[in-house]
C-alpha cells in the first residue's frame, strides 16, 4: 500500500550518538546524557519502522507495536485472526524493513520435523569415501514464518519447541545453534478448527505474545481497497542489520525495574491461579489453571520494551498493565461454566487489571 508522503532520513545508529551537550544538560554526567541520546535514537528507529510498515499496512498500530516489542526482547508472537487480515503480509514486510535473513513454513498435515529442522544426507566423495553433511532446514534463519502453525501434526509442531526456548537444534547426536538474532512469528485461523491440531500449552508458553489481528474500521477498509486496486507495488527500506537489532536487545535488556514493579508483575500473575489464596472469586470460579511464572517474566520483559520505545528510562505499572492481555490470554485456562457465561480470557484478565491493586510503598522516616 503506497502513500505519498515522502520517506524519512535513517537515523544514526545508537552506537555512533554522541552525548548531548545542550546547554540545559551541560551539568549532567556524560553517561546519563549517552543514555537518553540512544533511547531518543531506540525510539526514532520505532517510529520509522512504523512509518514504513504504514506504507503497506493500513492501521493494526497496536498490533505492530506488539510485535517489535517481542523483536526488542527476544520473544516469540503467535498471530491470530480470520483470513485476509494481512497477518503473513505484516510479518513478510517488517523482514523487509529488517536487514535480516527471513523464511516461510507453510504448516501442513504431511510436513515431517525434518522439513523444519533438517536432516542428514549421505554424500559421496571423488575418492569414493561416504560421509554424512548435515543439510540446513529453514528453521535457519532470523525471521521464521509459521504459516497456519494449527495445520500440523504435534510431533512436527514439537520441532520448534527447542528452536524457540534454547535456539539451538538437534539433530541425531550433534546440536547446532541457531542464527542470531532469531524469531518465530506463527499465525493460525481461529475460526476453521476442521483438520487443525490446537497448540499444546507448552508449545503456548513459549510464545510471549498471543496477538488478536482484528478487522479494520470503516476508513481503514476503504484506504485499503484504494491503495491495493491500483495495481502498484510498494517498496519499502531497510532500517536496521541484525547487528543493531541484537544491541538495541541489549539496550531494552538495560532499562530499569523497580522492586515495585516487579511485585506488581508478580501478584498480577499469581491471581490467575485458582488455587492461589490471593486468586480472586471469579478466577476460582471460572479457570482450572493459570499463568506460570514465564508470564511474570514476559510481562517485565514487554514492560521494558514499551517503556524504552517511549524513550523512557524505566518500567511504570502502565506498561504492565498494557503487555497483560497479549501476554496472559494463552495461559489461562477457563471452565465449563465460564464458557457457558461466554466470559473469554480477556474479560477474566480485564477483571485482574482492575481488581488487583498496586503494591504498598514503602514510606522512609526523615
Amino acid at each position: 500500500m503506497s502513500t505519498d508522503r515522502p520517506s524519512p532520513t535513517p537515523p544514526t545508529p545508537p552506537a555512533a550518538v554522541a552525548p548531548n551537550t545542550s546547554p540545559t544538560n551541560a551539568n549532567q554526567p556524560a553517561g546519563v546524557r549517552n543514555l537518553r541520546d540512544v533511547l531518543l535514537e531506540f525510539g526514532q528507529h520505532c517510529r520509522l519502522m512504523q512509518d514504513e510498515l504504514g506504507k503497506v499496512i493500513i492501521g493494526q498500530s497496536s498490533v505492530i507495536r506488539q510485535i517489535l516489542a517481542a523483536i526488542f526482547t527476544r520473544g516469540h508472537c503467535l498471530l491470530e485472526g480470520v483470513p485476509g487480515l494481512a497477518k503473513t503480509l505484516m510479518v513478510s514486510t517488517i523482514a523487509r524493513i529488517l536487514d535480516i535473513n527471513f523464511k516461510r513454513i507453510q504448516f501442513t498435515p504431511d510436513l515431517m520435523p525434518s522439513d523444519i529442522t533438517g536432516t542428514s544426507v549421505l554424500d559421496e566423495d571423488e575418492n569414493g569415501r561416504r560421509n554424512f553433511r548435515f543439510v540446513e532446514g529453514p528453521v535457519f534463519t532470523n525471521i521464521l514464518l509459521a504459516d497456519e502453525i494449527n495445520r500440523t501434526p504435534p510431533k512436527t509442531q514439537a520441532a520448534l519447541l527447542q528452536a524457540m526456548q534454547e535456539r539451538e537444534v538437534t539433530v541425531g547426536q550433534t546440536t547446532y545453534q541457531l542464527p542470531d538474532p532469531f524469531f518465530t512469528i506463527a499465525t493460525q485461523n481461529p475460526i476453521e478448527q476442521e483438520g487443525t491440531y490446537p497448540l499444546p500449552e507448552a508449545q503456548l508458553d513459549r510464545f510471549m505474545f498471543n496477538i488478536k489481528i482484528d478487522y479494520p474500521t470503516l476508513d481503514e477498509e476503504e484506504r485499503i481497497l484504494t491503495a491495493t486496486t491500483r495495481g502498484e507495488k510498494t517498496e519499502v527500506r531497510k532500517i536496521l542489520s541484525g547487528k543493531l537489532i541484537v544491541n538495541l536487545q541489549k539496550l531494552v535488556g538495560s532499562v530499569a525495574v523497580s522492586q515495585y514493579i516487579v511485585q506488581y508483575a508478580a501478584k498480577l500473575v499469581r491471581a490467575t491461579r485458582p488455587k492461589d489464596e490471593s486468586a480472586p472469586k471469579f478466577v476460582r470460579e471460572l479457570v482450572d489453571w493459570g499463568a506460570g511464572p514465564r508470564a511474570g517474566q514476559y510481562l517485565i520483559h514487554g514492560g521494558k520494551a514499551l517503556a524504552a520505545m517511549d524513550g523512557r528510562f524505566s518500567v511504570s505499572i502502565d506498561d504492565i498493565r498494557a503487555c497483560a492481555i497479549p501476554v496472559l490470554r494463552h495461559r489461562i485456562s477457563t471452565n465449563f461454566q465460564a464458557q457457558a457465561e461466554e466470559t473469554t480470557n480477556e474479560d477474566i484478565i480485564k477483571k485482574l487489571i482492575a481488581e488487583v491493586t498496586t503494591p504498598p510503598i514503602d514510606k522512609f522516616e526523615k
